[in-house]
């Protein structure tokens, strides 16, 4: 049993599993595959209990797994090493992908090669939106809350007072029950060394970012404020990021986003790797290096804050009230932001049946990343 690996070690395992990171939750498993039955530096209950805590917390679960078994190998190191081994493969193609975009996106080649991905995109988020709609919205309150939700985007209203909104609605409408359950103190002392010092260094960071760039400061608070809020996973988020960037502060354009998360799609990992594409095209490679580090970051420090009360918390009923309707608020953002972005695109027959052909491979379960790329390939002598 190889149960006290060194943090290299430990880094390159996780960059080694981050390389080849596709599939979505699919990576929840290779990270439990890898640190119990392959590495066995995890037991089967602490990694269980792990892949439980990362569900409910906001953020891209992926990463946030691999932060947790990466603290549980080796504490505040092995956190922050598992999760720069497991981001770092996506974020270099990231920023390969987000400098060739930026300098030939408007070459005829490219341009109708992000025609096709565009449309893949929409029908990505239309299947995600159906996904997660189709887990949550099992009863009339639910499919009341996303609907308000998605009613209150539309006339505008902050993603954040609709999330705050659907929070009450939750207290309110639903009703569980469920006895707290003791927190082990003895994790409590150090668990929270670690979460003190990881939120000074994250503050500090902030700090200096406003007094050295004001852009790159702003970047870093709304990656921050997108990260602290998405329940529900990585599509949930880039609902939030499409407001903040696209809408509210006018960025980059919907179409440029679209082509993020198109890229985002043929990179390994989490697609909120698409923070460092809009990084980049905010503040060049700094940006880049910003947006990945600050969509990431509250997510590791929520985990060190949440660990010792975490049965606390699953079990209390107002949390799973409010947290309840915040998933439904998010089936509403994302059948919002699915509409929104295919208006964007200007249909004819020819896309119209290519998308009907996307969203029938989606829905019979193919690989994302070999729809992207075979959409690439056929849109470049369609459109």
């Amino acid at each position: 049993m190889d149960r006290k690996p060194s943090l290299l070690h430990l880094f390159l395992a996780f960059l080694r599993l981050g390389a080849t990171a596709f599939g979505g939750p699919a990576m929840v498993s290779h990270i439990k595959h890898l640190t119990v039955k392959k590495k066995e530096w995890l037991d089967e209950e602490t990694a269980l209990h792990g892949i439980v805590l990362c569900q409910t917390l906001p953020g891209a679960i992926a990463v946030n797994f691999a932060s947790y078994a990466g603290y549980r190998i080796k504490g505040i190191a092995g956190m922050l090493v598992s999760f720069a081994g497991f981001t770092l493969p996506a974020f270099l193609l990231m920023l390969f992908f987000s400098a060739v975009y930026e300098r030939n996106h408007a070459v005829p080649v490219v341009s109708s090669l992000f025609v096709g991905l565009e449309i893949i995109v929409v029908s990505i988020l239309v299947h995600a939106a159906y996904f997660l709609g189709k887990n949550s919205l099992t009863s009339v309150r639910d499919i009341t809350i996303a609907l308000i939700s998605a009613s209150a985007l539309l006339l505008k209203t902050s993603p954040l007072m609709a999330l705050l909104g659907a929070g009450f609605m939750g207290i309110v409408l639903y009703k569980f029950s469920g006895a707290v359950q003791t927190v082990k103190q003895e994790r409590l002392s150090r668990s929270f060394l670690h979460a003190f010092f990881l939120v000074i260094l994250f503050f500090v960071s902030l700090f200096c970012l406003y007094f050295s760039d004001k852009k790159l400061f702003d970047l870093a608070a709304v990656m921050s404020k997108i990260e602290i809020v998405a329940f529900g996973g990585g599509y949930t988020a880039l609902t939030l990021m499409a407001h903040e960037v696209v809408e509210a502060r006018s960025w980059i354009d919907s179409k440029a986003f679209l082509d993020g998360i198109a890229l985002g799609q043929i990179t390994p990992g989490p697609i909120l790797i698409t923070a460092s594409f809009v990084g980049y095209l905010v503040k060049g490679v700094q940006g880049a290096v910003i947006g990945a580090i600050y969509i990431f970051a509250p997510g590791i420090v929520l985990i060190t804050l949440t660990l010792p009360f975490f049965d606390r918390f699953t079990s209390s009923a107002i949390f799973k009230r409010v947290i309840r309707g915040i998933v439904c608020c998010f089936v509403g953002m994302l059948g919002y932001v699915s509409i929104k972005f295919a208006a964007e695109i200007h249909w004819d027959s020819a896309r119209a049946l290519f998308c009907m052909a996307s969203l029938i491979l989606v829905f019979r379960g193919l690989d994302l990343l070999w729809l992207a790329l075979a959409g690439a390939v056929v849109s470049v002598f369609v459109f």
